[in-house]
């Protein structure tokens, strides 16, 4: 409760502060139309003047002074290359703290924005959906190369990344249930109720036609959208949910407007197709056959999304999945999660627990008694890896 009072505390003061610097319209000025709101601009740089929360109150504007390219490339940060003219990103020193400000300054790093001055100062830090929902393709090295928006940041480290803060520096179990998380893991409720159970960072893609977003099946995509821009980011937003004890407003709204944008981008984004050599063909027709019958897998993952997470959730004994997350959360249940594109983001189930398609598979076989044998386990293994 302690941690949950600090934190609300610390949104609420935020919340003030940018509101407190709002500036009022001034009479006699024609106030134009605003342009149409593009949704990739949104998803990539859009911070819900988050800047509040990462400047004012973690500081992280001098956290990034002292940080490499080298160390923000090891906790999972990621360089877009087309934002760089090809002889600087080929002279940079990756070991000089001055790079990462220049690639600040550049709009260069993933799902960050900064306010670089001409000395090298950064004014204002905040953060963009981006940053945990886009991968680069590293084609100029690891970490490096072109923008791949809706895929998962699976080797970012969050909870590493916000225990370089100042703010935690007093407050060691924290900083240390932060440290905890590891790469591709976020807690989007240790905020509130202190308790650090982390889930894996899931894809921004192929969310068209998904009725439920988030592991538990909280809401559509634009509720879970709302409520990590404003309880999570620190976007200056508005947001009620009365099963949390959560109460948010600010005026101006900067998040709610942009919603629909934003979804729009999002369900553009399609599911990324495995690479024919990455599965066994003839294997995997016969593990569709499994999936659909001995198996029984479509009884929950149907339809063309693979989930039936529009018409029903389940408890966390129909699935053998450990409970304390969805008892933390308003549904107290699990999603069917849609399988598409299974391929690109292990770790599996929404802690982790599995690191392969095969664990899944010898997860399911044990927990629903389906007397597999080990060829049909691998038949359903490489349907799995062609969705």
């Amino acid at each position: 409760m302690k941690m949950r009072k600090i934190l609300t505390l610390l949104l609420s003061a935020a919340v003030s502060v940018a509101a407190c610097s709002d500036n009022d319209s001034v009479p006699g000025v024609i106030t134009l139309p605003e342009p149409p709101i593009d949704g990739q601009t949104v998803f990539r740089y859009d911070t819900y003047g988050d800047e509040v929360f990462w400047t004012d109150v973690l500081r992280f504007n001098e956290v990034v002074a002292t940080l490499s390219p080298e160390t923000a490339l090891a906790v999972g940060l990621k360089v877009d290359a087309e934002a760089v003219p090809a002889d600087v990103l080929a002279n940079a020193d990756l070991t000089d703290p001055a790079t990462t400000i220049a690639l600040l300054g550049l709009d260069a790093v993933v799902g960050i924005k900064a306010d670089v001055a001409a000395d090298g100062t950064v004014s204002r830090f905040g953060i963009t959906c981006a940053l945990c929902h886009s991968d680069v393709d590293d084609s100029v090295a690891p970490g490096i190369g072109v923008r791949m928006d809706g895929w998962p940041a699976k080797d970012l480290d969050p909870g590493l990344i916000i225990s370089l803060s100042p703010f935690f520096d007093d407050k060691p179990t924290m900083r240390a249930q932060l440290q905890s998380w590891g790469p591709g893991m976020y807690d989007p409720y240790w905020n509130l109720d202190g308790i650090s159970d982390p889930v894996v960072i899931a894809p921004a893609y192929g969310l068209k036609d998904v009725p439920l977003e988030t592991y538990t099946g909280e809401g559509p995509v634009s509720y879970w959208n709302a409520y990590v821009a404003i309880t999570q980011m620190g976007g200056q937003g508005t947001f009620i949910e009365p099963a949390l004890n959560i109460e948010i407003h600010a005026d101006p709204d900067l998040v709610t407007p942009k919603l629909p944008a934003l979804l729009a981008y999002q369900e553009s984004l399609d599911s990324p197709v495995p690479p024919l050599e990455s599965y066994d063909m003839e294997a995997a027709e016969r593990g569709q056959v499994l999936f659909d019958t001995k198996a029984g897998c479509s009884g929950c993952h149907s339809g063309d999304r693979f989930t039936d997470a529009g018409v029903t959730l389940h408890e966390a004994h129909e699935i053998g999945a450990d409970p304390l997350y969805a008892t933390r959360t308003i549904t107290k249940k699990y999603r069917t999660t849609p399988l598409r594109a299974l391929w690109q983001h292990p770790p599996y189930y929404h802690n982790g627990e599995f690191e392969t398609l095969r664990d899944v598979v010898e997860h399911y076989d044990l927990v629903r008694n389906l007397g597999l044998a080990d060829d049909e386990k691998s038949d359903l293994e490489e349907y799995l890896k062609s969705l």
